[in-house]
């Protein structure tokens, strides 16, 4: 319910919908990409995947051909047990990776939804805080006049669309992450078909590390989400009450949101801190 003060109730509004936002992502993190959105995706990406075996197996017998070329000298090489064991053993374990490629891509990011999860237990919050404007901001501003509160009304307008601007920022980041997991794992069979030839091996090796990076991108997203919850759970301190309210409130304002600055950029950058530790440049 409003206070019946425009000023707090925008800030409020901002605020809340900035707390949905990280109540979301809260979620998202936890969800499966058999759950997001009730399956349905991920349905249409299993049909996909499903669909470009075939060409993943047509792409398996270029590769090992091709390897079989570069990597022997001659057919004399060839005709050596070891040789053409070794040609065989590669090709076999190329042709299971695209058939079971999906359980490898589901086997990936259990191991990453369980570092999630075990980020989550572990930092004790079962939900992140709800910001909201503390009840000595609320009554300084509802102290004010008319004409002192037509500063208040600019800064106001001004904190409200930044938070709004951050907050989907935030989410968009955190969606963005799915459609990754999504594009990659419908693709996969053709990737992991570069397996088949030692020269091609390559792209399946950087394949697997992006898509473990994907996976990665979780554990990055929610440590910056806890470590915000804990600067949250102390909110900014106002400053000095003699001090006029636009400005007061203006102190109150670039302080919180520029925390909310550092979390969003935090979660922006997670996929490229996650490549640079797994050394993907």
């Amino acid at each position: 319910m409003g206070s019946g003060n425009w000023i707090v109730d925008n800030l409020n509004s901002a605020l809340g919908t900035w707390s949905e936002k990280l109540a979301e992502i809260w979620t998202l993190l936890s969800t499966s990409p058999e759950n997001f959105k009730g399956g349905g995706v991920w349905t249409v990406i299993l049909n996909i995947n499903e669909g470009l075996k075939a060409i993943g197996y047509a792409l398996l017998v270029i590769f090992f051909v091709m390897g079989v070329v570069k990597t022997c000298g001659s057919f004399t090489e060839l005709k050596k047990p070891e040789q053409v064991l070794k040609c065989f053993v590669r090709f076999a374990l190329a042709e299971a990776a695209v058939s079971h490629g999906m359980e490898l891509m589901t086997a990936l990011f259990t191991v990453g939804q369980g570092m999630v999860t075990t980020i989550m237990d572990a930092s004790g919050l079962t939900a992140l805080s709800t910001a909201a404007l503390p009840d000595e901001m609320v009554a300084i501003i509802e102290d004010v006049g008319f004409l002192e509160s037509i500063p208040l009304w600019a800064i106001t307008l001004l904190g409200s669309l930044f938070i709004w601007v951050l907050s989907l920022v935030m989410i968009l980041t955190v969606y963005s992450r799915f459609f990754k997991l999504y594009m990659a794992t419908a693709i996969a069979p053709v990737p992991l078909a570069s397996f088949a030839g030692q020269p091609s091996s390559s792209i399946g090796i950087a394949f697997l590390k992006s898509y473990a990076a994907i996976c990665m991108e979780g554990c990055v997203i929610v440590l910056a989400c806890v470590i915000f919850s804990a600067f949250a759970s102390a909110p900014p301190a106002l400053s000095d009450t003699s001090l006029a309210a636009a400005t007061i409130v203006w102190n109150y304002v670039g302080e919180i949101t520029f925390n909310m600055l550092v979390l969003v950029g935090a979660i922006k950058m997670s996929d490229r801190l996650i490549r640079e530790l797994m050394g993907l440049g």
